[in-house]
């Protein structure tokens, strides 16, 4: 059977170990030299990017997220040992680990990091989408000939450079389409290579859980449960029409998978469709100069992402969350697609202000949306707003000014509320 040491990249016939290099990390399988449809998700990447920082914390249950009233962002391995998830309540991960160290979130090194690893993907193809700063599918279908190896071959060394390079482990989900390589990508981790073959791919799905398929939440798998479909299995004995008459074009696309069919491509240039940034207070407030501080805050935020990545949006939204959960989303469409922080800010406030219920809040959110390139953005002014153009100048000259000294050389007031 064809097998890959992942420490040295020999490729040999299944043996126990590596016969060149000893190494017990093998990887074999059947069709392991022809399958190039791939998912990589770093091993707890906010987290491993902190413990890669600071080796202080090697040891340690690490848990990146807010204060107690926020949720988990990441928790390293030994904290999800404890019980610790992603998108946790905090109260309820302390009482799991109370000996967690907890971290802010440091957005700015994670993007970097996460485009280190973007590029070292795009030396293998460039037929890479990612879905998050820390997972990808890439497709290295027809890049045999120009690399000299196969895609496992490539794949193995893309995690052994992230290693070598970046301090920082991925694990590997290889197989013929994109559901079933994010599905291998799970089976072995941390620092796993996975494959699901062809052959395989109906015996491996018929008794596994439908909660498997990705994007099938609590909601759909309430409804699943309730038609009595529990596992692939299930699924497989609903006629496609029957499906689709229940579930609409969930059904549709049920009837496929559940075949291990996906015909989706690997595509390097979906678009992004929002940028958004929220927090969680650590009390409920309905204080408006600490609301009106973090609408200025977050929309400095969404506005410094949107600068970065060349874009701006014609939709601003504002979101709030009340004490007892409800929520609610608030969107103003602009005459002029936007960057600035300013605009972001003035808009979403003015959606605050409409507001005549004085609640307290626990959270909020300000995010951007129908975007567009840059080029096209802020450009008319606002001819109700004499003084428009000039905050924008002076925007643009802080800007200049914290690319030169740090983010920190210049602030306004109101962020300090």
């Amino acid at each position: 059977m064809p097998a890959l040491c992942r420490d040295c990249l020999t490729q040999f016939d299944t043996e126990p170990r590596c016969p060149s290099c000893r190494s017990p990390r093998i990887t074999s399988h059947p069709e392991l030299f022809e399958l190039s449809i791939a998912h990589m998700d770093c091993d707890a990447f906010y987290a491993s990017v902190e413990k890669r920082d600071n080796p202080d914390l090697a040891s340690k249950p690490l848990i990146i997220g807010g204060g107690r009233r926020g949720v988990v962002s990441t928790a390293c391995y030994i904290a999800r040992i404890r019980g610790v998830r992603s998108a946790m309540p905090m109260f309820q991960a302390l009482k799991l680990c109370p000996d967690a160290v907890v971290l802010k979130a440091r957005m700015e090194v994670y993007a970097e990091t996460s485009r280190a690893i973007r590029k070292m993907m795009e030396e293998l193809t460039p037929s890479v989408e990612p879905l998050s700063l820390d997972e990808a599918f890439l497709d290295l279908t027809g890049t045999q000939r120009l690399h000299g190896v196969p895609p496992a071959v490539m794949l193995a060394g893309l995690v052994r450079r992230m290693k070598t390079e970046l301090g920082l482990t991925g694990s590997i989900g290889l197989s013929h389409n994109k559901f079933l390589a994010k599905v291998a990508s799970d089976l072995d981790k941390p620092h796993g290579f996975s494959v699901i073959g062809q052959a395989e791919t109906q015996d491996f799905l018929r008794n596994k859980p439908v909660s498997l398929i990705w994007g099938v939440g609590q909601a759909t798998q309430a409804s699943l449960d309730k038609a009595g479909i529990r596992s692939f299995a299930d699924l497989l004995r609903w006629d496609q029409e029957e499906l689709i008459a229940r579930f609409g074009s969930m059904g549709y696309r049920l009837w496929h998978l559940a075949r291990g069919q996906d015909k989706r491509r690997v595509s390097a240039n979906s678009p992004m469709k929002s940028i958004s940034s929220e927090t969680t207070f650590f009390e409920d407030t309905a204080n408006d100069d600490i609301l009106d501080g973090h609408i200025w805050r977050l929309s400095e935020k969404v506005s410094d992402r949107a600068k970065a990545k060349q874009l701006a949006g014609r939709v601003v939204t504002l979101k709030l969350k009340r004490a007892d959960h409800s929520l609610i989303t608030r969107r103003l469409a602009l005459r002029d697609a936007t960057q600035m922080a300013d605009t972001i800010y003035r808009t979403a406030r003015n959606l605050m202000d409409q507001f005549e219920e004085k609640t307290a809040f626990r959270l909020i959110g300000i995010g951007i949306s129908d975007l567009i390139p840059e080029e096209g953005a802020d450009r008319s002014g606002d001819l109700l707003d004499p003084q428009a153009r000039k905050r924008s100048q002076a925007e643009k000259a802080t800007d200049s000014i914290r690319r030169k000294f740090g983010r920190d050389a210049i602030r306004k007031g109101r962020s300090l509320r």
